[in-house]
């Protein structure tokens, strides 16, 4: 919700938005898997077969690549906050990015992110972590997708009927 933009017009943040939109999310983040673990300390593993644990071990180290190659395709500072603190004038509306891993899935960084969460869903604590970090980013994907839709408009609908939000079912997009 903090992402909506008639959130984000009545905090007096300024340019400093973005990079306390981040902070607020890293802190949130961090308090959720905090009051996890106190609730599911020495939580046992589920009994999953050791060769299920490795092929959930590679799923994660895919996950962390996937985000890593993810974040590549975008402007880190932007991303971050520090361009628009820099360059207050530098916040106006960028185009469209279609490119790298955008061409496969709409939402890479939420990709990864599903993989990680899903690969080290190997105890109690981890699956649960796993089943309401996945209800967050969907929902997250959600207001994300209508804040893109209002922004980029038909180029963003035509976007989205040809490429998925998070699985590459479809193979590589066609360009525009």
């Amino acid at each position: 919700m903090l992402a909506a933009d008639c959130v984000k017009a009545r905090l007096p943040l300024g340019r400093y938005y973005r990079l306390s939109y981040n902070g607020f999310a890293l802190l949130h983040i961090g308090v959720v898997w905090w009051l996890g673990r106190q609730w599911l300390v020495g939580a046992p593993p589920l009994g999953i077969p050791p060769v299920a644990s490795l092929i959930g071990d590679g799923v994660t180290v895919l996950g962390i690549v996937v985000i890593a190659i993810a974040l590549l395709g975008y402007d880190r500072g932007r991303f971050l906050g520090t361009t628009q603190i820099r360059s207050p004038e530098d916040d106006a509306d960028e185009e469209l990015k279609t490119a790298g891993l955008l061409r496969y899935v709409r939402h890479p960084l939420y990709s990864g992110v599903f993989l990680v969460l899903w690969g080290h869903a190997q105890t109690e604590f981890s699956l649960a972590t796993a089943v309401w970090g996945s209800i967050y980013l969907l929902i997250g994907a959600m207001y994300e997708e209508r804040r893109l839709a209002d922004r980029y408009g038909e180029a963003y609908a035509a976007y989205r009927e040809r490429v998925p939000a998070f699985i590459p079912w479809r193979g590589r997009a066609r360009p525009d």
